[in-house]
């Protein structure tokens, strides 16, 4: 039985172009499914009870254009001001609810963001002050810019520059291939080999 959590929202990020991919890798065949599908199901059996899908073609648009994941977290915590996230990006085949469940109970034992080592997403965040001082430095100009009709920024942070920024653990994992990503053909063709 998977202890559940209902101060944790569940947020697959599925808002990139997908071009090195060639097609939306949200919509990839996946065990029967596609990875939307698959990803949303992770969180759930994780232990998740609601789960929001990032990106403009799905439930939570982007308030900052081209503003990346961390872009697309900004828009999923002002829509829904959660306690917590437990963020899946939608190109993680080789995943596991286990893993996402070991994610989340140590991010919530610690009260700290808690991420893979040498990944970042997956991601545990607790939505807390020292995430709202990172977003209001890294957005200050943002409800400016929709007043005067510009929603845009050049380019948007990296979820490194996020987490240089709030309290985290890091830890390994037994299975790294878990967290093979797949951005192109050949790599989507590799990890089904892996999987």
């Amino acid at each position: 039985m998977n202890p559940t959590n209902s101060q944790c929202l569940g947020v697959v990020l599925a808002g990139g172009l997908s071009s090195r991919m060639g097609q939306d890798k949200a919509q990839l065949s996946h065990k029967n499914t596609n990875m939307l599908s698959f990803s949303k199901q992770l969180l759930v059996d994780s232990g998740i009870d609601k789960v929001v899908v990032s990106g403009n073609q799905h439930q939570v648009t982007d308030l900052v254009a081209n503003a990346g994941p961390v872009g697309g977290i900004y828009s999923v915590i002002q829509r829904y001001q959660p306690k917590a996230l437990l963020i899946l990006p939608v190109d993680l085949p080789l995943m596991t609810s286990e893993a996402l469940m070991q994610l989340r109970l140590k991010g919530e034992l610690s009260y700290k963001a808690c991420f893979f080592k040498d990944n970042h997403l997956p991601l545990y965040l607790p939505n807390n002050g020292y995430l709202e001082l990172f977003f209001t430095t890294i957005f200050k100009n943002h409800q400016q810019n929709k007043i005067l009709g510009t929603r845009s920024v050049k380019r948007g942070p990296s979820v490194r520059s996020l987490l240089e920024q709030v309290p985290h653990t890091i830890f390994a994992l037994d299975t790294p291939k878990i967290l093979f990503n797949t951005n192109t053909p050949a790599q989507w063709q590799q990890a089904k080999l892996m999987d």
